[in-house]
Formats: structure tokens, sequence, C-alpha cells
């Protein structure tokens, strides 16, 4: 007898169920807890989606037009809910074009397991129809990937993939499994993962760095909390708020940040960054301590490094090892969870207060509220700005609502005037910068969170690339209510020719169609905004509305966002006013 027929004569004394590949998958997936999928069908991929119909009471299957619309449609699941998104597509272009999406999640640190197709094993490496090296194309920006061709390899390889994408600084799988692997059948039996050889997400506390830590806080007279996405990757928003009020350090936040700290609170200062508020980018080069927790220090925070937070010294609490020291050289570095690292920092920290320094930060937010807040979100006359859009909103649903938003003008107009009261109430394409994220994204968001009310701000650039999802919206009558900031440009772009480029606008004016008439085609009410005393009747129309709305805003045309840290400026060096 074989090594094989003994594992099989085994397997069947033990009663393990003799199921397909593509049964085992399922299975595997409702193991994990997984209930929702987002995904398109091909050729490759079929046996899987044939079992897919025996498991409708267990597994809801998204059908979205476009594989970047699935990817994209489960990163947001995944950062509204805290479960991993998972996506399937089929070999060749389906699995290409996930690539974007894949990226997307990547940056951001956003657990999502792809499922792609492959062709039979035979074929592999003979140029068949609808192959493509997935893997090859993909690694680089997955954490982990693999592909399988035996269809006894795929629990275990499920197990890895849900391990490795929500432990330690989690990210984007993928696992390529061949159709005959789909196909064979095998004995199934599933077992979770919680360990891999030479992977240690978990790192002991460094209680040493953080008695050292405690120390410098404890005499710091101008510290600075910059807290990140980290915070709730890690699920640490109250231990932050904790540690900020006993400490009674301000803290500003990075973009995927935002939500993590209520911007009503008296210690928050507002939002980091090229687009940010003008007190915590300002004053940053004047704190004498920076505690940056569960961020990166990416280039759009920083600004000119060699300029950088000169007068401070630097305490980075970071998951990840390879972000600590990779852009800004730090003085105390604690490669640990953010969470863990402030339960255990709380209790070592002094009772304090910084009423001098923080006045600092109010001050700036009045100058900044004078001369860019005001005109932008309460405007005497012209035309409608998109902050103010953005500030009816936000007024209007209490800040409670989860904000999706694009990428461009739209979206930081959206992380700059929406008060968030809530966590894990932003969904925006932060490192990646992706276009045509918004609209699939709100589909992922309002899945993963039936009972919030979505809003989406896309503006009409953007609302283009991925406009097919408006079908998604349509087959499954998702309440999402879609807000199009129409201003006739690729608006970010356009304000750069503005500001850098002597008003050149290169391919930038964008002829539109009649999105009413496009999403009325797709059977979502929809209406135009062009005058501002209709403005905010037809919000709270729009929010009330049962199920899908579009609202199209016509907004000032050559409007630029301010404030603004110009390409190669310090954080201190902030662009308040600008006249081209």
């Amino acid at each position: 007898m074989t090594e094989q027929e003994r594992h099989e004569e085994t397997a069947r004394a033990n009663g393990h169920e003799h199921i397909t590949g593509a049964e085992a998958l399922l299975k595997c997936l409702i193991a994990e807890g997984v209930d929702t999928i987002f995904g398109y069908p091909g050729g490759a991929i079929m046996p899987v989606y044939d079992k897919l119909l025996d498991y409708v009471d267990k597994l809801r299957h998204i059908l979205t037009r476009h594989e970047q619309g699935a990817a994209h449609a489960a990163q947001a699941y995944a950062m509204v809910t805290g479960k991993p998104g998972i996506c399937f597509t089929t070999s060749g272009p389906g699995a290409t074009n996930l690539v974007t999406g894949i990226a997307n999640a990547y940056l951001d640190s956003v657990p999502v397991i792809f499922i792609t197709a492959q062709v039979v094993s035979g074929l592999i490496g003979t140029d068949a129809f609808q192959e493509t090296d997935i893997l090859g194309v993909s690694m680089p920006v997955t954490k982990w990937n693999c592909q399988v061709k035996r269809s006894q390899e795929l629990p275990d390889a499920v197990a890895k993939a849900f391990y490795i994408a929500t432990t330690g600084r989690p990210g984007p799988v993928l696992i390529d499994i061949t159709k005959d692997a789909q196909i064979e059948k095998l004995y199934f039996k599933y077992k979770q993962c919680n360990y891999l050889r030479s992977y240690n997400p978990h790192i002991p506390l460094n209680t040493r760095a953080i008695e050292s830590a405690s120390i410098m806080i404890n005499h710091a007279e101008r510290p600075l909390i910059l807290a990140g996405h980290g915070i709730l990757i890690s699920g640490a928003v109250n231990e932050l708020r904790e540690f900020a009020e006993k400490t009674g350090i301000p803290v500003a936040v990075t973009l995927l940040g935002l939500s993590c700290f209520p911007t009503g609170h008296r210690l928050y200062t507002g939002f980091l960054g090229m687009h940010g508020n003008y007190g915590p980018n300002l004053l940053t080069n004047e704190a004498d301590l920076i505690i940056a927790i569960g961020m990166r220090f990416d280039d759009r925070v920083t600004g000119n490094l060699k300029k950088y937070a000169k007068k401070a010294r630097i305490i980075h609490i970071e998951i990840d090892e390879a972000e600590i020291n990779k852009n800004v050289q730090v003085d105390l570095e604690i490669h640990n969870d953010a969470r863990e690292v402030l339960q255990h920092l709380i209790p070592l920290v002094k009772q304090k207060s910084y009423e001098s320094w923080i006045r600092e930060f109010r001050i700036c937010d009045k100058t900044e509220y004078e001369k860019v807040i005001k005109q932008e979100t309460r405007p005497e006359s012209g035309d409608i700005r998109m902050g103010e859009v953005v500030r009816e909103v936000s007024e209007l649903t209490g800040g409670k609502a989860i904000i999706v938003t694009d990428v461009g003008q739209n979206q930081m107009s959206a992380a700059r005037y929406f008060k968030f009261t809530e966590p894990y109430t932003l969904v925006t394409s932060g490192g990646m910068g992706t276009m045509g994220f918004g609209l699939p994204a709100s589909v992922g968001a309002k899945t993963g969170k039936p009972e919030k009310q979505v809003v989406a701000f896309i503006g009409d650039g953007g609302f283009q690339m991925t406009i097919q999802e408006l079908g998604t919206i349509l087959h499954y009558n998702i309440p999402v209510k879609l807000i199009i900031l129409n201003n006739g440009f690729l608006g970010m772009v356009r304000q750069w020719q503005d500001m850098f480029f002597k008003k050149r606008y290169a391919s930038t004016e964008l002829v539109n169609p009649d999105f009413v008439t496009v999403a009325q085609g797709f059977r979502i009410p929809a209406k135009k905004v062009e005058k501002r005393e209709d403005l905010k009747g037809s919000l709270a129309g729009m929010l009330e509305a049962e199920g899908p709305y579009l609202l199209e805003i016509s907004v000032e045309k050559e409007g630029n966002v301010l404030p603004m840290v110009e390409p190669g400026a310090s954080v201190s060096e902030v662009t308040l006013n600008y006249k081209s």
C-alpha cells in the first residue's frame, strides 16, 4: 500500500468527506467565518462558482461588474468590519484586473484574501488561453501568495492565507488554484493555522523601551501624538483616547488614521499632511517630542525630510519593523502592536496638561478658519464649494455616517471637513491614491455595515473610471448615497497645473455625460443641484431615501483645496492663500 493509499484509508476511517477542491475551498472559507464574497466568474473558476450554488444559505456572493470593483469592494468590506475581505476571479485578464486593487490593499495594510483560478496544471507555461503568471505579477504587492495544483493542498493553503493576512501588519494574500485542483477530489479536513515557521507576527512586548518612552513623555514640554491607521487596525481607539486624556498631549491624525480620535475632542488638533490642517503641520516643527503610533512617516505627512521635526525627539510605535527608521530616523523604537504598547504605557505616564502648547494649536485653528475654512464651508456667494457640501453632510448625519471617498479634491475635502465622531467610518485609498476606488468601495462598505448610512464623495473623473458598478448597486439594491462633486475637471491634477505649471491645463478638462440620466438608466433615483439654496434640502432628501440615490452637485470649477504643503516644502511652510 502506498503512502497516499494509507492516507486515504485513514481519512475514510476518520469520516472525512470525499469532496472536490472547489467544494473544499468553500468549506474552508465557512470555517474561517466568511459569509460574503465579491467576485466575477470565468472559465477557469467555473467549478467553484458551480459549487457556490449549493452554499447560498451560508455564502453571499456579490457579482460586481469588473474585477477591479470586486477588489475595492472587498477592501472596503474589510475596513468597516475588521474581517478579511474575500475576492474571487478567474484566470488571465480576470486575475490581472485585480492588480490595482491588490496594490491598494497592500499599501493600506488591509487583509483581503484574493482567490484566482488558473488553467489546468498541465498547461502552465504553454501560453494557454487566459494563462497569466499571476504569482509573478502580484508578488510585489501581496504579503504572501501561492499556487495550488493539487486539491489536497487547498486546506493548508487557505489556512495559511488567513493567518498571514490577518496577523502582524495585515495585508492582501493571493491563492491561485488550477482548474484541475478544483475538480480533483480530496478527503477534506480543515484546521486553522496559528503558527508558521520563520513567521513571527507577535513580537514579545519591549517593556524596557516602553519604560524609556514613559520617561521621555513625562519630561516633555511640547509633545505631539501622530496617530495613524495602526490605531484602527490594532483596535487601540479607546487606549489612544485614554493615553491622550491622561497625558494631556494633543493628537494629530494621518489620512487613514481619521476617525481613530473624535474630531470634536479638546485634544484633537487636526489632520496631517499635504492638505491637512494648519496647526498640526506648522507645529510639528515646534514639538520637542513626537509620539508616532501606527503610522509610517509617508512623504505626504513629512514634506521635506531634511526640514522635518528638527526640534523633536521621536518615539515610533510600529508593528512593522521595516517602517522604523525607513524615512525618519527616530530616537526610540518600539516594534510592537499599538494597542499592547498603549495598554502597558498608560499606567507609567503622569497626569499632565499642556494648556499653553494646546493654545498654540487653537491660534492656528483660528487663522485657518478665517483664511480658508470660512470661505470654503460657509461661503456667502459664488458657486457651491466642496467643503460646504461635506459640512452639510457632516451636520445632517451627526458625523456618524461611514464616509467613502474617491481620490483627489473630493477626498481631501471630505478628510478636512467631515467631523468624524465614531471609529472605522472613513473608507479611502491612501498610499495608492486610486481614482475609481470610491464607487465600488461604497458597495463593500454598505454590504459590510448595512445598518450604517454610507455616503460616498466622488469626483466626476473618478466616478467614470468605475461607473459600471452602478450595475452592482442596481442588481442588489444597495442603498448607498452617492455624491458626485462635479467641477468638470480632473480637479487635483488641474490644481497642480494651476499652481506649478502656469495654469496650462493639459488634458484635465472633462466633457461629462448627464450623470442623472446615467443613474436613471440603472434605475437609481438621481438629482442635480446647481444652486446653493437647493443644497441642504437635496442632501436631506438623499439621506432620507430608502434605496440608493445619486446626487450630482455642480461645484466651483477652478477651486483649490488649501492649505497645502507644496512639494519640496517643509511642513511648516504652509500655503494658506493662493491666487493664480
